[in-house]
């Protein structure tokens, strides 16, 4: 797993439902500065296929940058506020 010291502030969802999830990852975001960086663990399935794509088109950067069968780990991006 990633050294969570490098990011501004991260937060593990696995187990959070949709749509929680993604307001979750929204409400972490408002704390943060333009070019800040969230960590995020979401769970496989309908949490990876919902918030990615919903952060992105909010203007955000998402990489994901570690993963099991189970979960993935992101790097958000702030990229608005």
């Amino acid at each position: 797993m990633t050294n969570k010291s490098s990011f501004s502030l991260s937060i593990d969802l696995r187990g959070t439902p949709c749509p929680l999830n993604y307001v979750r990852c929204k409400l972490a975001l408002e704390d943060l500065e333009i070019s800040d960086s969230l960590l995020v663990i979401l769970d496989k399935g309908e949490p990876q296929e919902m918030v990615i794509p919903g952060l992105i088109n909010e203007g955000h950067k998402v990489d994901i940058i570690n993963e099991s069968s189970l979960w993935v780990e992101c790097i958000v991006i702030c990229g608005k506020k």
